[in-house]
């Protein structure tokens, strides 16, 4: 079976999927699209094969050809798409976030539970990256014993001048609250969020900032977010444990030794960083899907729980204080 998908959102990511999905992952095609600026949505549709362009999100979703949906607007339109998906009992991908209040992650929640199966995924692509998952698989495996520290690395060279203090948390360090859940297996309780000397290149900016978390069971974990650190786009991750430690490596494919140096490349953005691990992100949706199966990936409650976290995290960040995360009851869809 082709799952035939609908795009929503074609903006710089929404292009990237779409590319993706029709010349990289096999067993799928794009046969509509929608955005906001319907002549970009044109646009993008010329170069498609029979695809519709609709008018909004919700004629897409309604479309009798869209078997499945991918989410790529604007956040705070996240929370009216996926829950008309769900509606129309629709598989849905949506980019981070699910949405953009703790409220209205919660009203997701809860149609997906009515709907009475899992139809939401999360695009958290750093599960899909062979690095984290061998580090995952060390977790695991105890080899290292229980984890006592965790520390998580997101290096940005720049950042663009709609950047906001509020950003690091919701926008970069979302992607380490929710890799680290995934890593340890349990919730996030607590956290702290403590700005460094400021970096001069990061004009009004409080960065770096330093976010000190507590896990349910009192593992430690630190979030360093850098985002006008120029060298790179540099994504660092290491536990300690009882008895070893294990830590991604650097991604350089060649240890270059020139001019009385060594080293390895450092990725220039994001994109280079993670394509390989959107493709594999994307395959998997695809097969889960396609096979009837359903949603296998990061869930509503894992949007839902981000969510929340970076809620706290702000708080944080203005209060200077330690911040209880109070997630409530996990609806039992999600188990």
């Amino acid at each position: 079976m082709t799952l035939r998908v609908g795009v929503i959102g074609t903006g710089m990511i929404g292009r990237d999927h779409i590319r993706r999905l029709t010349r990289v992952v096999s067993g799928a095609e794009v046969v509509a699209v929608s955005d906001a600026n319907e002549q970009v949505a044109k646009e993008v549709a010329s170069g498609l094969p029979d695809a519709t362009v609709h008018v909004s999100g919700e004629d897409l979703i309604g479309d009798e050809r869209v078997d499945a949906v991918l989410v790529c607007s604007w956040g705070p339109t996240h929370e009216a798409y996926v829950l008309a998906s769900i509606a129309a009992g629709k598989a849905v991908f949506c980019e981070k976030p699910l949405a953009t209040t703790r409220e209205a992650c919660r009203k997701i929640l809860d149609a997906e539970s009515a709907h009475g199966s899992r139809l939401v995924q999360v695009g958290f692509m750093r599960r899909y990256d062979e690095s984290y998952r061998a580090l995952k698989d060390v977790i695991d495996s105890g080899r290292i014993g229980a984890p006592l520290i965790y520390f998580s690395s997101h290096r940005n060279p720049s950042v663009p001048e709609h950047y906001t203090k509020d950003m690091a948390i919701v926008d970069t360090a979302v992607h380490d609250f929710d890799v680290t859940r995934w890593l340890l297996g349990e919730e996030l309780a607590a956290i702290r969020v403590v700005a460094a000397k400021a970096n001069s290149l990061g004009k009004d900016l409080q960065d770096p900032l330093l976010m000190i978390l507590e896990t349910a069971s009192g593992v430690l974990v630190n979030v360093e977010t850098s985002v006008n650190i120029r060298y790179g786009y540099d994504i660092r991750g290491e536990v300690v444990g009882e008895t070893g430690t294990a830590a991604l490596a650097d991604r350089g494919l060649v240890v270059l030794r020139t001019g009385n140096q060594v080293g390895v490349a450092v990725p220039e953005d994001w994109r280079q960083r993670f394509i390989a691990a959107y493709d594999v992100e994307f395959q998997e949706w695809v097969n889960a899907v396609a096979s009837g199966e359903g949603a296998t990936g990061p869930s509503a409650w894992d949007g839902y729980a981000a969510q929340v976290v970076c809620d706290a995290g702000v708080e944080a960040l203005y209060s200077g204080d330690r911040v209880e995360i109070d997630l409530g009851v996990k609806p039992a869809l999600y188990g």
